[in-house]
């Protein structure tokens, strides 16, 4: 016979999570504090979007919206505010941030919760190592706002004062699974499968016959590569493939590689920054490819947001970071689990 888990709401289990909402709290006005002295506006995506996000593995949420004369229309929630806070680039804001409530389906763990906090941010006319220093900066505020001096998850450490590690995703994949993944990259960026697949194999990684080179790539990331990121001090994991960058602009020194880069603390992923695509031709045929892959292996698509194609030709430069609150709270509270720093989790199926 199984037992019913204690809900949520039970005073005692409340009392036991308490101390890391409370900290949450703490953590969320430091984080205002520092983006409106640097300059920013804070904004609020609307959460009901077109189109929910363009990417293969991302699952929204969707609802039917239905208007005063009765037309019925499909809504989604959004996984990300990227779309929206883009158009707002496009209409002259510079610097935004926006401690936004996402959405995404078939996600559920010790690291992630079907509802979310995103802490999204661009900057208009600046790199994106920009962004590396503002991930380092949030790092040590979160930590410091907590009182600790190091950033922790399952028995793993980091240092959120530290400078973090800069790595490139080819030296992380040479280092730690010996994979040369550039040799499986063309000058276009195409890819192959196939190359990647037999330096998989020779790494001890079990691939499937009808793996992609996005499956063995994601698959030498999550089983090689994520777990020795981020302990000691924190790494930025940067220059990904642009086959694994739909939002992102290809380097001028190579455009094998894009600048996208992710920040990691204790083995756990904590943003995904960009230097903005702003191409809307370019977007739109990324875009397509990631809806082609989502149906070859969900058998689902999502409509484009042609809107946001639209307001893409008149965004100027910038580069933009999300952040998982709710992770960086956890890791610099010490919570194990994502529900611990969640006001009122969502109901399990």
């Amino acid at each position: 016979m199984t037992s019913t888990p204690t809900p949520w709401w039970d005073a005692r289990r409340h009392a036991d999570r308490r101390p890391f909402l409370t900290l949450r709290g703490a953590i969320t006005r430091a984080v205002r504090r520092w983006f409106e002295a640097e300059g920013f506006t804070e904004v609020e995506a609307a959460a009901l979007q077109v189109s929910p996000g363009n990417e293969a593995h991302l699952h929204a949420f969707s609802t039917q919206a239905i208007g005063p004369d009765g037309r019925a229309g499909l809504f989604h929630l959004h996984t990300s505010p990227e779309f929206a806070a883009k158009k707002l680039l496009a209409a002259g804001e510079t610097k935004i941030f926006d401690l936004a409530r996402v959405w995404r389906n078939r996600e559920r763990g010790p690291l992630h919760h079907p509802e979310f906090t995103l802490l999204e941010w661009y900057r208009v006319d600046q790199p994106y190592e920009t962004l590396m220093a503002d991930c380092a900066a949030l790092l040590a505020l979160a930590a410091e706002t907590a009182g600790t001096r190091a950033l922790t998850w399952k028995g793993g450490t980091a240092d959120p004062f530290a400078e973090p590690e800069r790595v490139s995703v080819a030296q992380a994949y040479e280092r730690y699974a010996g994979v040369d993944l550039l040799a499986t990259v063309a000058a276009d960026g195409d890819t192959d499968g196939g190359a990647l697949a037999a330096q998989a194999r020779a790494a001890g990684i079990r691939v499937a016959e009808d793996d992609s080179w996005a499956d063995v790539f994601s698959r030498i990331m999550v089983e090689k590569v994520e777990p020795n990121l981020g302990f000691g001090r924190p790494t930025i994991l940067c220059e990904y493939p642009t086959a694994e960058a739909a939002l992102a602009r290809p380097k001028p020194a190579d455009p094998r590689v894009a600048e996208r880069f992710e920040l990691y603390a204790c083995g756990v992923e904590l943003a995904n920054a960009f230097g903005e695509l702003t191409d809307p031709a370019e977007q739109r045929r990324r875009f397509e490819a990631e809806m082609d892959e989502k149906a070859r292996i969900y058998g689902e698509r999502y409509p484009i947001d042609e809107d946001f194609l639209s307001a893409l030709a008149h965004m100027p430069p910038a580069s933009g970071s999300a952040l998982g609150f709710d992770r960086l709270v956890m890791l610099a509270t010490g919570a194990q689990r994502i529900e611990q720093v969640v006001w009122t989790p969502v109901a399990e199926i």
